[in-house]
């Protein structure tokens, strides 16, 4: 079984992580969300914290940091604010891909640019077409000589426009759905891919996702990764890896919104005693604290098993769903604990059920978890 006792090591990671949410972070995180500005200045100490590379190798320059490393970055960073976290771990995400899937030169290659600079990754699985059933994508890249030569659309893409290279799923022959997927390394810069401009979106507003539009881009075959048709699994897989992370961001925003709900239900006052010695309201913290505490446990179960190799598809699912509804649901009573105040911008609860929302969405909605939970029940018991 799992030991959740945390090394020394890692003790020190997750109190630095807390210390930039809470300096960092938090201090601008309304104002991002009400401008939708790109925060160039703190990605830049993102990097110097070693968050943008936190999954790089040793042996490639990065701090080499496990899955369950990464649930502790995630939690506090999604605590200072969701769409922070989204933007700055989206490199994870894209890198987990080529980790898995990649040769020692490639990963040498793509990986030390991550090191060398602030530079960003993106992950390219989406279309307008094909979102939960990525199996329907359409973008083709087709071989002509020792090259790929890539149209189509992809979109949600986080950081897409700000990239220094995007991991790309694409069909490599139409005819075998999934089995006919492939995976490229893409520098942004290639001719013939350009972006779509920023999505308006409801919550984690400072996050940036955008379409991109391949027309006839020209990708060397040395820049896919692994074998014609391994694509689909490869994400597959990735995803199985980063479920965690996720998860781990929703126990940040749950406990962020925990912590205003009770310190705001201690302090006031209503028919003459605090408001949390009302039964209904008490209660209501309870189970919030309650599904926080089972949410961070789940999670650190899928990130332990992805550190050891361990099958992890369904303990990253049950992680992600978990955790996600648990997030929704304790932003949701953390604004009607509030009342009218709850409701307003200059209250963070607010923002909270906006960015919670998405937790619930990307990297596999938590109805499409649910299947992977029961499709795993049927065949393994």
């Amino acid at each position: 079984m799992p030991d959740f006792h945390l090394t020394h090591e890692q003790q020190a990671l997750r109190n630095q992580a807390q210390a930039f949410a809470r300096n960092v972070i938090r201090p601008v995180a309304q104002a991002f969300d009400r401008s939708g500005d790109w925060p160039e200045a703190i990605i830049q100490r993102a990097f110097e914290a070693g968050y943008l590379q936190a999954l790089v190798p040793t042996e490639f320059g990065g701090p080499g940091l496990g899955h369950l490393d990464e649930t502790l970055l995630a939690e506090e960073l999604a605590w200072g604010c969701a769409g922070f976290f989204t933007t700055l771990m989206a490199n994870d995400l894209a890198m987990t891909p080529l980790l898995l899937g990649g040769t020692e030169d490639q990963k040498r290659r793509w990986l030390a640019r991550l090191v060398e600079a602030p530079r960003l990754a993106a992950f390219a699985l989406s279309e307008p077409e094909a979102g939960s059933d990525a199996g329907a994508m359409t973008c083709r890249a087709e071989r002509r000589g020792d090259a790929y030569v890539v149209t189509g659309t992809k979109c949600f893409c986080t950081n897409g426009d700000k990239a220094d290279w995007i991991t790309l799923f694409c069909t490599t022959d139409p005819g075998k759905g999934p089995r006919g997927i492939s995976a490229f390394i893409v520098p942004s810069d290639t001719p013939g891919l350009t972006f779509g401009p920023p999505l308006d979106k409801m919550g984690q507003r400072v996050s940036r996702q955008v379409e991109l539009h391949f027309d006839g881009a020209v990708v060397p075959a040395a820049h896919l990764l692994g074998r014609e048709g391994s694509g689909f699994a490869l994400a597959m897989h990735t995803l199985d890896h980063t479920r965690a992370t996720v998860a781990a961001a929703a126990v940040g925003v749950a406990r962020a919104a925990f912590e205003l709900a009770l310190e705001h239900t201690r302090a006031r006052t209503q028919f003459g005693q605090p408001l949390i010695a009302h039964q209904a309201v008490g209660f209501t913290l309870a189970d919030t604290a309650t599904r926080i505490e089972a949410s961070r446990l789940l999670t650190w179960q899928a990130a332990w098993r992805a550190d050891r190799g361990l099958p992890n598809a369904r303990a990253s699912a049950m992680a992600k769903t978990f955790a996600s509804d648990a997030a929704m649901a304790a932003t949701t009573d953390a604004v009607q604990l509030l009342g009218g105040y709850g409701y307003c911008r200059d209250y963070h609860v607010e923002k909270l059920m906006r960015d919670a929302k998405l937790l619930q969405i990307y990297e596999g909605t938590n109805q499409i978890q649910r299947l992977v939970i029961a499709r795993d029940l049927q065949q393994n018991g």
